[in-house]
């Protein structure tokens, strides 16, 4: 008698859309505290808030250019850590990288 299993695609289908939950998820939560981080040291450093609005006319060049600067760089850096380390959670679990990542290791390869 022959054992069920299941497809094949539906696994793939199925890594896929974890992939995409945690991955997401992980660059969610950390934009967030980065975003708090970056807001509690720009107040440290200038004494003041950062801009509401940085393209707001009213604010000065420099503020509106540094904080754009500091803040995308912080949350930048914190989404890149934070979606390595779900990849690098969801190869040793799985034993494999997820198929987008996987794609682009092969393309640049090649």
């Amino acid at each position: 008698m022959m054992a069920w299993s299941r497809p094949r695609y539906r696994e793939v289908s199925m890594g896929s859309m974890v992939w995409k939950v945690l991955g997401g998820l992980a660059a969610v939560f950390a934009s967030s505290v980065a975003q708090r981080g970056a807001t509690t040291v720009w107040r440290a450093a200038t004494g003041d808030t950062p801009p509401d609005n940085p393209e707001d006319p009213d604010i000065h060049w420099g503020e509106a250019v540094g904080w754009a600067l500091f803040s995308g760089a912080a949350i930048g850096a914190a989404r890149l850590l934070a979606t390595r380390k779900a990849a690098q959670y969801y190869r040793d679990s799985s034993g494999s990288l997820p198929k987008a990542l996987a794609k682009a290791e092969k393309a640049a390869e090649a």
